[in-house]
Formats: structure tokens, sequence, C-alpha cells
């Protein structure tokens, strides 16, 4: 008998039957609050109906028009659309499947646009799992370990982390910056250094936001040397933050803005934008794929962009964000073991230390799986796993935010 491979570990023992906004049906009829979302994808909620009816309608028509071969109207009019929610400058798009994907696109882009061989990543950044976006991640040894060697030309440098360093966010930062400099002195020298590559708020690595000093940092040091600036926003783009896109909050200006995740509300697509002249270095033939930019993915981003809009989801993850930390704060102020609560808008976590203050994974799995044995499905993110991490679907409403809180105040509780 054929089973799947058993190094795929499942975070909940949920056989999904359907889905409905932010809430899932198992094959036995039993409701879960989905506080996953599919990893941050299903931004407009399971099985939205104006995003079924564009993917049904669109299947209807044509599945696969393969994009440089052929065009498609969706794709056509979704990269006309993409206007409206880009930052101002960015204004050609390479489109993808994957997250993985996107971040290998951005890669190549700016090491063909500036002829040099070196990216700077930032520690704890989570870019993906195919070879070279494995190679910039360093949020944990599982994603990177075991099949070395690794792409060469990554450099990795401190993320202002002030948790991790027990220090304020603007001691975090500073030393951030000051290592980031010496990193550029005695490892990659500026004209060998094509990018920085980072993540607005860690995902895999903890849910840390970065800060506006930090970003403005970056910038300064890429308009300087000549380095370009990579935001990967597949995990904190499409409203996720409570802004649009994560930067947003630290008046960030990246060169090339990476996409995913909740861009399609379920379907794969995956984008990179940079500006004209940027995306005019690319080498001829750089950019391709066979399944980029699907008809039936691109009429779902469409249907994603007009529900976000139409139904104010960016605010509501704001508002609902507010709501969901002022509760997580609460339960943490009654529980030791928890001793941070932090991230944006409607990507928040709550790290668990043990009581000499060392990162505990064990507490927030056992915490993660007692609240998924309630019906509040969680995971779980940190380097030693030891953040518990909320993110429902944008359209999240108060009661169900009231009820995912009641169900985490008892999980916590019962395994303490």
């Amino acid at each position: 008998m054929t089973s799947l491979s058993p190094v795929l570990k499942q975070a909940t023992g949920v056989v999904a039957a359907r889905g409905e906004g932010a809430l899932i049906f198992d094959e036995e009829g039993r409701r879960h609050l989905d506080f996953t979302a599919g990893i941050g994808v299903t931004s407009t909620g399971h099985c939205h109906p104006r995003v079924v009816a564009a993917a049904q309608e669109q299947v209807g028509k044509i599945i696969h028009a393969q994009y440089t071969t052929v065009m498609h109207r969706p794709l056509l009019d979704l990269t006309e659309r993409m206007g409206e929610v880009l930052p101002a400058g960015l204004d050609r798009m390479f489109f993808a499947n994957s997250g993985s994907e996107a971040v290998e696109a951005a890669l190549r882009l700016v090491r063909q646009a500036t002829g040099r061989p070196n990216v700077v990543v930032f520690h704890g950044g989570f870019h993906g799992r195919t070879v070279a976006a494995a190679s910039m991640t360093t949020s944990g040894t599982r994603f990177r370990s075991g099949f070395s060697p690794l792409m060469p030309g990554v450099v990795v440098s401190p993320f202002p982390d002030p948790t991790h360093y027990g220090w304020s966010r603007e001691e975090a930062t500073r030393f951030a910056l000051e290592q980031l400099d010496y990193t550029l002195q005695t490892i990659s020298a500026p004209a060998d250094t094509a990018a920085f590559v980072v993540e607005p708020v860690l995902g895999e690595g903890g849910y840390v936001p970065a800060s506006t000093e930090f970003l403005a940092g970056l910038r300064e040091r890429a308009d300087r040397h000549g380095i370009l600036l990579v935001l990967d926003e597949v995990q904190t783009g499409w409203g996720r933050t409570g802004k649009f896109w994560g930067h947003d909050h630290f008046d960030g200006r990246p060169d090339v803005l990476v996409t995913a995740k909740g861009l399609a509300s379920g379907f794969p697509l995956s984008g990179i934008a940079a500006s004209e002249e940027l995306m005019a270095k690319a080498w001829p033939g750089s950019q391709g794929g066979t399944y980029g930019a699907n008809a039936v993915a691109c009429a779902a981003a469409l249907a994603t962009l007009d529900v976000i809009k139409d139904e104010g989801l960016v605010h509501n993850a704001a508002v609902r964000g507010e709501q969901l930390r002022a509760g997580l704060e609460q339960v943490a102020s009654a529980h030791g073991r928890i001793t941070d609560v932090r991230g944006l808008g409607l990507m928040l976590g709550c790290e668990f230390r043990d009581a000499d203050g060392r990162p505990d994974g064990a507490a927030a799995s056992a915490a993660q799986q007692e609240a998924a044995r309630r019906g509040l499905l969680l995971l779980t993110c940190g380097a030693w796993g030891q953040v518990v991490r909320f993110i429902p679907a944008l359209v999240v409403d108060d009661q169900l935010v009231d009820e995912a809180l009641s169900v985490w105040e008892e999980a916590v509780a019962a395994t303490s």
C-alpha cells in the first residue's frame, strides 16, 4: 500500500472535509477554528464564494495556458491590477508558483542585474526549501541540513531580535546595523554584494517584526553601495499584518518585492515585482516556468484582490489583530511561561520559555496540541519551536477571535 513520506510531520491529526471562512470541518463533521490559514495562504478564508465562482468560471474557459507560449486574460488583468497595490516604481511582474521559486527568481535577477555574486540575508529568515532558497534560510537547521553543499555566496548578518538578545528594540537595531557594516567590511565587500534579502517580520524565525530604523538603515546602505534591497513578503503580504505589505509599517522601499501565499487564496501563485529598468537587466530566457501564472490561479488572485478591497480585509486584520493581541497578552500575564506576545495584525506569536529563561519548544508544542484537541488549530515556529503562532484568515470576526482566545486560555492552563 502506498502512503505519504514518513518525514512529513502533521501539526494536527485533522482530515479536512470542507472549509468555510476561518473554519474547517473534518470527515466526522467536527468543527475546528482554523488559525493556521494554510500557513497564511487562505487570506480570504476557505472557499470564499467570490473566489470559488471566479475559479469555477475560469476552469470552464481554459485551465492552463503557458505564458511564455500564449497569454491569457486573467494574467493580463492581474498584472494590470497589481499596479493598485504594489509599491511605487515597481511596475514589472514575473509570476511563478511557490514562494521558493519567487525567491530564487529574485536571487537570479539581482545577481544578473548587478554582476555581483553575494547576497546578505538575516539571521532567522525563512526563504524556502529549494536549494538556493534553503541556502538563504537560517530559521532552523531542518530546512538546510543533510544535502550539502549548499549554494555559495550567502552571507548571514544579525536580525534585530530584541527577545533573543535580551535588549530593547533600539539596542538590537543598533547592533544589527553595526554588525552589517562589519559584515560588509570583513566578509562580503559592497562591490561583491548584489542584495540584502530580508523579511519585514520573521516568519518561521519566530514572528519578530523589523523596525523602521532597521529598514531605513538597510535602504541607506543599499543606496550608498549600489546594493539592491529585496523584501520577502511571502508571508507578510496581502493584508496579513494589518497593512497591505508588511514593510508599510516601517516606511520600507524595496527594489524587489517577493509575494506568494495570500495572493490567490489557496491557489498556487507567486511573483516578484521590480522596476522596468531593473527587470530589463535580467538575462533573456532567465525567467519562465511551465505552470507559472496558471489561468485559474490568476482568476482566483483577481477575485482575492476584489474581496480584500470590497470587504475591507486589511482594516479587519488590523482591528481583529488588536483584539487578538490584547487577549493573548491577558493569557500570557496569567502564565509566566509565555514571555512575549509579538507580531503585527493577524500575524501574532506567543513565545514560551522555561524557568531559566531558555526557549521551551516542548511547552509550546504541548499547548498547541492541546488547543488542537479542543478545536483550535495553531502552528509553532522559532528556532526551538518555542513560539505558537496565530494566523487566521483575514475574514475572521470578533466572535471567532473571542472563541479562539477562550480555547487558548484553556489549553495553556491545561498544560501548565
